[in-house]
């Protein structure tokens, strides 16, 4: 369903890779999209390697003809939905809530990032608040189930449950609602204090951190999740094991030692070769193709494998 029914037409607003990749989303599930961008040719080069992506692997057809990609937004616009895609800062994200607010009709719902930003604090001084939704997505969301969206108060959770029917039906996702702040950001947190607490105290180096989650956790939580994995293997043991661990866990409350070098540097990763390992040209690009096909070739196995999210019974799910 559209949260405002008889408009198949969505905004999206960005300028990072995870917007083009949303458009993309929304594209495939029939929308018509406005990608409303700062940089319009790496919008269109972007959306051209996605539609060469899908077109080889699942012979998907990105149709490009559904897309308008403007700098400049009119007021008045007509859109059953506006998504906003912004950096972690919460003056950029209320700043670009109000631009939308003055450009759009008060009954379009606006669904923003937030990773570590409330809901309600976006909320604050809005024209409509119960419009604002919260909704993270992971790159690339056009080849990923992933979607957490987030809600404050009853009536906004009416919204974002609509947003969510939305989602899992025209949009190929597995979503979530949860109160507040989102919860992936939190789970990945923890995983990082502890792991540059272990770096910082000579336990292990980056390397060993990768091997660890890579070969571990990287093989089952694609297929079930932290917990369903606990009840296959044995819960009772995890149990065992986090009573023992848990007193010796990082509580640091700063950012670990490894990370605050990096920010000193500058560092964005690959996008400027400042990051946690050495890059040379070239490599960027060759990781981010490598990322994509994987992008692709994980989802169609994960598919092939679902956990019984829906009956919480695997017996019930039709393996092919």
């Amino acid at each position: 369903m559209i949260i405002v029914p008889g408009k198949e037409s969505i905004l999206v607003k960005g300028s990072d890779k995870l917007a083009f990749s949303v458009t993309a989303c929304l594209l495939l599930g029939g929308y018509s999209v406005t990608l409303f961008t700062e940089v319009k040719q790496n919008a269109v080069d972007r959306l051209k390697i996605h539609k060469e992506d899908l077109q080889s692997t699942f012979s998907d057809n990105l149709n490009l003809n559904n897309l308008t990609i403007v700098d400049q937004l009119d007021s008045g616009s007509d859109y059953s939905l506006a998504i906003v895609q912004t950096s972690e800062n919460s003056a950029e994200k209320r700043s670009a809530v109000m631009e939308l607010e003055q450009k759009l009709g008060n009954d379009i719902v606006i669904a923003i990032n937030t990773e570590s930003i409330d809901i309600s604090d976006l909320q604050a001084g809005a024209i409509n608040p119960n419009r604002i939704i919260g909704a993270n997505w992971v790159e690339p969301a056009h080849a990923t189930s992933f979607l957490e969206i987030i809600y404050s108060g009853d009536i906004n959770k009416a919204y974002a449950d609509k947003f969510c029917d939305l989602s899992r039906t025209r949009l190929r996702k597995d979503p979530y609602l949860v109160a507040n702040s989102g919860i992936r950001a939190r789970l990945m947190g923890a995983l990082f204090r502890e792991a540059g607490h272990l770096i910082q105290h000579g336990y292990a180096t980056i390397e060993d951190i990768d091997r660890a989650c890579r070969n571990d956790a990287g093989y089952y939580l694609p297929f079930a999740g932290n917990f369903r994995y606990m009840d296959l293997m044995g819960t009772s043991a995890y149990g065992t094991v986090m009573k023992n661990l848990n007193p010796e866990l990082a509580k640091d409350s700063s950012v670990p030692d490894c990370l605050k070098e990096v920010f000193e540097k500058g560092g964005l990763g690959m996008q400027n070769s400042e990051g946690f390992y050495n890059y040379k040209v070239g490599d960027a690009e060759n990781w981010d193709t490598t990322f994509r096909k994987f992008s692709y070739e994980i989802q169609d196995i994960m598919s092939k494998y679902p956990f019984g999210h829906d009956t919480g019974n695997l017996a019930e799910d039709k393996i092919d």
